[in-house]
């Protein structure tokens, strides 16, 4: 029997650009489209990714992470499932904001909440709070999905929620938190799970921000 026979492996996927990505805008939970580069992210990142044999697709309910999700469905048989609990961050006020406009206005607070993962966006959520409404997610999937051990899971979702929710995986001290930086668009995180159960699962980080050779994000 494979040495990785009972490990549940787990892959996050960043959506393609947008067209606010590519302006430097804050997109929190606004529902963006895909780029033309975005869409031909995904198409690489699908080709990469369908080696993985994934027996399920959970997306995020926003259309950028469901067309990113969608694109390697069509290379399989499995369907995309979304699931609004796998939203990017509510960044509350700062939505629809530039970076620019974010620093004009709160000078020092993007800083404070890289740095911090209790701080908490002007009617938004904090980093703390994306990574507790996203970990039952994976959480329900190792209850119900009896198949997963020695297989793929693919969640599709955002960068924010990624690096919360693996942050939570982990389950890393808020201190911690911000040492897991920015992912590319359509670059993945792979975590695979070596424990006994749900209450140890015993998660382990495997790879960061890895990616498909695909043109580079607009400048």
């Amino acid at each position: 029997m494979s040495r990785h026979a009972g490990v549940r492996t787990l892959i996050l996927l960043r959506h393609g650009q947008t067209e606010w990505n590519a302006s430097d805008r804050m997109q929190g939970q606004i529902d963006t489209d895909l780029t033309e580069l975005g869409r031909r992210q995904a198409k690489e990142a699908a080709r990469e990714l369908v080696s993985r044999n994934a027996i399920a697709i959970v997306s995020s309910d926003l259309r950028r992470a469901f067309d990113t999700a969608s694109a390697l469905a069509e290379h399989t048989t499995v369907p995309v499932v979304t699931d609004a609990r796998l939203r990017e961050t509510d960044l509350g006020d700062w939505e629809g904001l530039t970076h620019l406009d974010v620093d004009a206005d709160y000078p020092g607070a993007r800083v404070a909440w890289r740095l911090d993962a209790t701080y908490t966006p002007p009617g938004g959520e904090s980093k703390l709070e994306v990574g507790a409404r996203s970990l039952p997610v994976v959480q329900e999937l190792f209850a119900d999905r009896q198949d997963w051990p020695g297989r793929t899971i693919i969640l599709v979702a955002h960068g924010g929620l990624i690096a919360a929710l693996t942050a939570a995986l982990l389950d890393l001290p808020p201190r911690n938190w911000p040492a897991l930086g920015g992912l590319a668009n359509t670059s993945w995180v792979q975590l695979s799970s070596h424990g006994p159960s749900i209450d140890q699962p015993g998660w382990r980080l495997d790879v960061w921000n890895a990616a498909a050779k695909v043109a580079p994000d607009v400048l």
